[in-house]
């Protein structure tokens, strides 16, 4: 399987020594030699000629806000309106975010703040590509969230700080989440860290920290997104 990698951020330059880029974060959870990988740098406005140019794409974190005016996230949600049907989508965070926006949701910075460190999820429906978890734990980096919805996605992942944590299309083959199975602890510790006092205040970072020394799920997760996949 051809799979394309989408990028649209970039990790602080301290940490990607040790953790890589986001890129290599997601080859290091699905397996560098499971896939033909491509890399696009699509907040730098490198795509694929076409969308099928892959077999399916990875849609990653980042700073920006699917929001905001920047021309390349338009022509990111350009791009993933192309490739409807296809081309499989996969959108994480940012990614997420993007992929509702782009099909008829809403995204907003949210009143209830920062979530970050590890949360938890309900498991509020269960596709074919699912195990039978009822709850998941995952490491979390965020304040945007999806706040409606797109028409034919149904919620599959929800909590009672972000609602909309997951979604499935019905109208093609695409799934998103909120939080990262691709990052490791102890880079959200480290992603924690460098935002420390300039982002968010000590006591929250210290309270997101604990919640990384307890098990997560990115195990499962990394099994169900290569499920779909090979759907």
């Amino acid at each position: 399987m051809k799979l394309g990698v989408l990028k649209t951020g970039r990790p602080p330059k301290p940490a990607i020594p040790q953790f890589g880029t986001y890129p290599d974060m997601f080859m290091a959870l699905l397996g560098r030699d499971a896939y033909d990988w491509r890399v696009y740098a699509a907040d730098e406005g490198e795509y694929p000629a076409a969308p099928e140019d892959c077999d399916a794409y990875i849609v990653t974190g980042s700073a920006a806000g699917v929001y905001e005016a920047d021309p390349w996230i338009g022509r990111l949600l350009d791009f993933l309106r192309s490739a409807k049907g296809r081309a499989k989508l996969v959108g994480v965070c940012f990614g997420h975010q993007a992929m509702a926006q782009a099909f008829g949701g809403e995204v907003m910075k949210s009143p209830k703040g920062w979530g970050i460190g590890a949360h938890a999820y309900r498991v509020v429906r269960h596709e074919p590509w699912m195990d039978d978890a009822t709850t998941i734990r995952l490491p979390a980096s965020h304040q945007d969230q999806v706040v409606e919805k797109p028409p034919g996605a149904d919620v599959i992942l929800a909590s009672d700080f972000t609602p909309f944590a997951g979604l499935a299309w019905r109208d093609q083959p695409a799934i998103s989440i909120q939080p990262h199975p691709e990052f490791e602890p102890a880079y959200a510790a480290a992603l924690i860290e460098a935002r420390r006092g300039k982002v968010y205040a000590d006591e929250a970072a210290d309270r997101a920290l604990e919640t990384l020394r307890a098990p997560d799920d990115r195990a499962r997760v990394r099994g169900w997104i290569k499920a779909f996949l090979a759907t």
